[in-house]
């Protein structure tokens, strides 16, 4: 990573082997060799065992910090070949608990973090437990603000992380038909309104009785779509600037100009 400011970002969009954690592992690994040197590599939700519902408990994994076998230790050994930051979505065993997790590792391989979907949708409620933190993963230098999916449609969410001065925005999504449109307006405002960039990654395929729609994409600070997928497997690979120190507008710096005192927020 030369310039911590930019960041060289690979965007999958594929589908997952559901239930099969050791073969989407093999997938990941072999996306990272295929994008070696990257900064950072996002992966879609629950990538790791897929989005069938009723055999997410089956394949959910328990995370420990430095793991020493196992589909993690995989993971994080594959990340430290290829020099890179990566992200993607995974079922996590916690206890009695099944969390809709995504689990971040570094370019050294070691576990930077793990955020819990907070806002679970539909049929998911019956399958996980929420999580209950909205905060940054720090990793390589940099403060990233994890969502998954349903999440980047409140903008709490991102605002929070945002306060807390994350540098990107960073979403695992397995969003569906008919919902297309409505993740693409999320991408767009949530980065528009927090002056922060944002990338996106999305399942693709048919599973569980569901159409996976794609457009995985990179958003730049200003609202712009700097790269995106169409519907079928594919990598946005791209540049993307990330927050700047100073707004180079302050007119429109909307952090800047918030009046908490006048809004409802319960």
């Amino acid at each position: 990573m030369t310039d911590i400011r930019a960041l060289d970002v690979a965007v999958v969009q594929e589908p997952a082997v559901a239930g099969d954690v050791a073969a989407n592992v093999g997938r990941t690994a072999a996306v990272l060799a295929e994008h070696r040197g990257a900064d950072l590599v996002v992966l879609p939700e629950l990538f790791l065992c897929g989005y069938r519902l009723d055999v997410v408990a089956d394949a959910a994994i328990e995370v420990t910090s430095a793991p020493e076998s196992g589909p993690v230790a995989d993971l994080c050994a594959a990340a430290a070949e290829n020099d890179t930051v990566v992200i993607g979505g995974f079922a996590e065993r916690a206890g009695d608990l099944v969390y809709n997790s995504l689990l971040c590792i570094d370019r050294t391989g070691a576990v930077a973090g793990v955020y819990r979907k907070t806002h679970l949708f539909g049929a998911e409620c019956d399958a996980f437990a929420a999580g209950d933190r909205i905060e940054p993963i720090e990793v390589a230098g940099l403060r990233l603000g994890p969502m998954i999916c349903f999440d980047v449609e409140f903008p709490e969410i991102a605002r929070t992380l945002a306060l807390s001065g994350v540098d990107l925005l960073v979403v695992s999504s397995a969003n569906m038909h008919p919902y297309h449109h409505d993740h693409r307006v999320a991408c767009l405002s949530r980065a528009l309104e927090n002056r922060t960039p944002l990338v996106y990654s999305n399942l693709v395929g048919a599973e569980a009785g569901l159409e996976f729609v794609g457009g995985s994409r990179v958003v730049s600070g200003d609202g712009q779509v700097v790269a995106e997928c169409g519907g079928g497997i594919s990598v946005a690979r791209c540049r993307v600037t990330l927050r700047p120190d100073t707004p180079t507008d302050d007119a429109v710096d909307y952090l800047r100009h918030r009046r908490p005192e006048l809004y409802r927020l319960t």
